[in-house]
């Protein structure tokens, strides 16, 4: 790896109070984001990326029960790759079962940022967003562009 140079996430793993009411939600929203090949273990749910490469590590989101979870104010935020996307994947969610859904919305001043927040069933915060370039100096973002 280049010194200096983000190599990006291998994965990260969320703690849910009760995992089947955790995988109403991701069960619909991991593929919508293209995390598609899933790994099931006693307590546990992994969703992969498909093989970019043979043999080569793929990026995956856990889910692992925790009764004693306690959600904070942390929040996982998924990109997208338009502000369409960011609207089919909030209605998935929102169909999904997700809670306190704000958005989607452009919730900064740079309007260079358009996302939709909620939480799980286990009260962990989420964020699906779409965040176009600052050399992008259009002035609206249209639905699905």
């Amino acid at each position: 790896m280049e010194r200096g140079k983000f190599s990006g996430f291998d994965h990260v793993d969320a703690r849910v109070r009760d995992l089947a009411a955790a995988r109403t939600l991701y069960d619909a929203l991991m593929p919508a984001l293209g995390l598609t090949h899933v790994y099931e273990e006693e307590g546990q749910v992994e969703y992969y990326h498909p093989p970019l490469v043979v043999n080569a590590p793929r990026p995956f989101f856990g889910i692992h029960e925790d009764p004693q979870h306690v959600p904070n104010q942390t929040c996982i935020a998924f990109t997208a790759s338009t502000p369409g996307d960011v609207d089919r994947l909030a209605a998935i969610a929102r169909s999904a079962g997700a809670a306190d859904m704000e958005g989607p919305e452009i919730p900064y001043s740079s309007e260079r940022y358009y996302a939709v927040f909620f939480r799980d069933p286990s009260g962990n915060r989420i964020e699906i967003c779409y965040r176009r370039l600052h050399e992008d100096r259009s002035e609206a973002l249209a639905s699905g562009t």
